[in-house]
């Protein structure tokens, strides 16, 4: 079975919700592991990464985790286009995509465990749960941990913990995240604030791929920079307190906005709904740039009766993979060719939504027409 059978359809994984999805999208916990008689990948000869693989695959593949229909590949046998999906879905990283023999992946039914074999460390283990639930993303990927300490001898040092190839994993090896979106703190201009003072606290904020990417669709991911020192219990703790404080300043400028700026929000949301429902041609930083400002119009109740997941859904589509995986022919899209394609599933998509009616914005100052719409 190819990954492309194999993942959860678009349209079912949008429909995924957990405590405070309007602003967390999603919560990963992961581990970074290696093994202890075996150099680290990064500083192995192919022989040594190949010999990692062999020893690992069968062991990953036979977690209870992972249940009796895991998904499990090297990367060598991955196109191009399945790698790019994996990616636009957050189950691996840009840097594996890149990996080929001696690397693999091995991911559950649910979408839920993903293990990258022989990425920067021999073990990438993450959990990804929808909305704001890093405690349980954190029990699940400890009882993935536990079961392979049972029969792998991790590299480990008493005074520094697990130790990993890069000094920043050092210690637990955990890294705690969640994906953000927040366009209201975008539209107060009060975003590079918050990242300032999340640095001060010692997390790192980074776009929707992550280190050295950028957040567009206003998408943000939050993550600890340090595993040495703390316990993963305190690290995912610390996170925790700090997304929710994060999300109180998300929605206290969602209500700023719609109180003292009502019409350059209204602005913003409509302006999205008439460019997507009506181009001819879209790059993707646009179309999930202007998802973004619709999302949040369904948020603040603009979009009657309609589920966020319709938009979360046209966000994954809109990506270059998910969008070539969609065409007809499934012949390869140029650049130009994209934008064509998606611009029409985008004007087909929108005109099944509601215009957006800000009646019930009527007395906050916001430009409400007599029957109620933009």
């Amino acid at each position: 079975m190819s990954i492309i059978d194999f993942l959860i359809p678009p349209s079912e994984v949008s429909r995924r919700s957990g405590p405070h999805d309007k602003i967390v999208l999603s919560s990963r916990v992961r581990l970074a592991r290696n093994l202890r008689s075996i150099p680290f990948p990064s500083h192995s000869k192919k022989a040594d990464r190949l010999k990692a693989f062999e020893a690992l695959m069968p062991v990953v593949r036979g977690l209870g985790q992972m249940g009796p229909t895991a998904f499990s590949e090297s990367m060598d046998k991955l196109p191009a286009l399945e790698k790019q999906l994996l990616v636009e879905r957050h189950l691996i990283s840009r840097e594996h995509a890149a990996k080929n023999a001696g690397s693999g992946i091995v991911l559950n039914r649910e979408e839920s465990v993903c293990v990258m074999v022989n990425e920067e460390d021999h073990l990438r283990m993450q959990a990804l749960q929808p909305g704001l639930q890093l405690r349980q993303a954190w029990m699940i990927i400890d009882g993935v941990d536990s079961a392979l300490q049972e029969t792998i001898e991790f590299a480990f040092a008493e005074k520094y913990g697990f130790l990993t190839a890069c000094p920043t994993n050092l210690g637990t090896g955990i890294r705690v995240s969640a994906m953000l979106h927040l366009p209201g703190l975008v539209l107060a201009e009060q975003i590079n604030q918050i990242i300032q003072a999340v640095n001060k606290l010692g997390l790192a904020v980074r776009g929707l791929y992550g280190e050295g990417t950028e957040a567009l669709g206003n998408i943000f991911q939050v993550s600890n920079q340090m595993t040495l020192g703390e316990t993963e219990n305190d690290i995912v703790e610390r996170i925790n307190k700090v997304l929710l404080q994060i999300i109180e300043h998300e929605e206290n400028a969602r209500l700023a906005q719609l109180e003292k700026k009502p019409a350059v929000l209204l602005n913003h949301i409509g302006r999205a709904y008439g460019v997507l429902g009506n181009a001819w041609s879209i790059s993707s930083k646009e179309a999930l740039n202007l998802l973004s400002f619709m999302r949040l119009g369904i948020d603040i109740g603009l979009f009657r009766e309609t589920p966020k997941a319709l938009v979360d859904e046209l966000f994954l589509r809109s990506q270059p993979a998910h969008l070539q995986l969609a065409h007809p022919l499934r012949e390869k899209l140029g650049s130009d060719d994209r934008d064509l394609f998606r611009a029409e599933m985008l004007r087909e998509r929108i005109a099944g939504f509601p215009k957006p009616d800000a009646s019930s914005l009527r007395g906050s100052g916001g430009p409400v027409s007599d029957k109620g719409e933009i």
